[in-house]
């Protein structure tokens, strides 16, 4: 019988194991996890009536493998948007909360009116954004920075004030580095078929499509099931009863075999596998293939990653002066602070709550930022605290707070990531059955992630269903 080895159980490691289970019930397939639980970054606290994520708290609709898999998993009547009743973001800028303007696709205004009526953009950065109709597009080719991009077609104001910390909510990245091809490769692609942002802009709305035939379901933006984004961890657990799940275990590295790989653990166990997915952050996967192929190790550590935290904590809503009446509130990094968003959960969701309370949570870390996670919990305790007096007004001590680390949590697709994806992709094609998934590759998101456990899954069936035939016309 063959074997199919996947080491790690993040969401891209359960996902290519429920994958395989389904389309190749007689595959051996064995699922490596060092910690003592599955999911990965995805945790949920459930405490007294407030559902905490420590993680993400929401994937996003549009992208078809988030929703997918839950369907897939019975579990889509149980998903949630985000409050339709209060919709609005702020954004901090000099102290104060500005509302941020309705309309931003991929993080470039498609509205004029909001941006118009905006107190975040000076009037002369309104002008300097209404110049990118005259900017001619860049002739040459070649990976730019995301804040690069931004400044050439839109101005530095902009980028500074709106994109930047929107970026940062996404990415927890320095949009200096981060490579704008890897990240928003649409914009580039706008640029060039249209001439201009704004004038894709018009042209997408001339092409907009009709609206959706009644009877149609219309999904929220940002889904979440309802006890937490955890619910989805524990129905794949459920299913993958067929998989051999080896929890706290830790592998020490791979070698070849012939045919076939040798996963050797810290404890000395040896698992024979003739097909290995990586489903473990890019420097993890190094270590483990290091003496197999150097220059893939080399590659897969050129991938920066930056630490991360979360930290909820809980109020009485008649402790805070100000009302929640929004998602929350993103900080630009011009503004110096710690802290880049704090998100008003019991609004944005408020069945993460019970009535009367507020949770909120604060996100601490992003690339050049990170000094502030070398405190103990009590510090960022502290520092959410501090950051909620100058902008809530609150006093008090919460009722309850949850502090979540996650340090090299977050990969960055800095300049030049393309091509160490091409490297990457070339190295692995000289070890016929090594595959990697996860959320250092071609997107963070969960379903990204989904999607990219499953396209290893794939991938590694099409090789074993081939590598068997080539040996005899037994069955996998």
């Amino acid at each position: 019988m063959k074997r199919a080895v996947i080491v790690g159980g993040g969401i891209a490691g359960l996902a290519a194991a429920y994958w395989l289970m389904q389309a190749v019930p007689d595959l051996a397939i064995t699922l490596i996890e060092s910690d003592s639980r599955l999911g990965g970054k995805i945790v949920t606290d459930r405490v007294d009536g407030f559902v905490i994520e420590g993680g993400p708290d929401t994937f996003l609709s549009h992208k078809p493998r988030g929703l997918g898999l839950c369907r897939e998993l019975g579990l889509e009547d149980r998903l949630h948007g985000t409050n339709e009743k209060i919709r609005r973001t702020y954004v901090m800028h000099g102290n104060k909360l500005h509302e941020l303007p309705e309309g931003l696709t991929g993080l470039i205004p498609s509205r004029f009116g909001p941006m118009a009526k905006t107190d975040l953009i000076s009037p002369l950065g309104k002008l300097r954004m209404g110049l990118d109709y005259l900017i001619p597009p860049r002739s040459v080719n070649g990976d730019e920075s995301l804040a690069a991009f931004v400044e050439r077609r839109l101005g530095r104001e902009l980028y500074d004030r709106l994109i930047e910390p929107l970026m940062s909510g996404i990415y927890a990245g320095d949009g200096e580095q981060l490579s704008l091809a890897a990240t928003f490769p649409q914009l580039r692609q706008t640029e060039l078929e249209h001439g201009g942002l704004i004038k894709g802009m018009l042209a997408a709305k001339q092409k907009a499509p009709a609206p959706r035939a009644t009877g149609v379901k219309k999904w929220a933006a940002f889904l979440t099931p309802t006890t937490g984004l955890a619910e989805i961890v524990e129905a794949l657990e459920a299913k993958l009863r067929d998989v051999d799940v080896q929890l706290g275990r830790r592998v020490a590295r791979v070698e070849a075999a012939s045919p076939g790989y040798e996963v050797i653990l810290e404890n000395g166990q040896t698992l024979h596998a003739d097909a290995i997915i990586f489903a473990t952050p890019a420097f993890a996967t190094a270590d483990l293939i290091s003496q197999l192929d150097p220059q893939l190790a080399a590659t897969l550590r050129a991938i920066p990653y930056v630490s991360t935290a979360t930290v909820s904590v809980v109020y009485p809503l008649s402790d805070i002066p100000r009302p929640l009446d929004g998602y929350g509130y993103i900080i630009p990094r011009a503004e110096g602070r710690a802290i880049l968003a704090c998100t008003w959960t019991s609004t944005k969701f408020p069945h993460r709550a019970p009535e009367g309370f507020g949770l909120i949570r604060a996100f601490i870390g992003r690339a050049g930022q990170e000094r502030a996670l070398d405190g103990a919990d009590d510090d960022l305790i502290k520092l959410v605290r501090d950051e909620l007096w100058r902008s809530l007004g609150i006093t008090t001590p919460p009722l309850l707070h949850r502090v979540f680390r996650w340090p090299k949590a977050m990969p960055q697709y800095t300049l030049g990531h393309l091509d160490r994806l091409a490297v990457i992709d070339g190295r692995l094609a000289a070890h016929p059955g090594l595959f990697v998934a996860g959320n250092a590759y071609r997107g963070i998101g969960i379903p990204d992630c989904i999607a990219s456990g499953e396209a290893a899954a794939e991938a590694a069936l099409k090789f074993l269903q081939i590598h068997s035939s080539e040996r005899a016309p037994a069955t996998i």
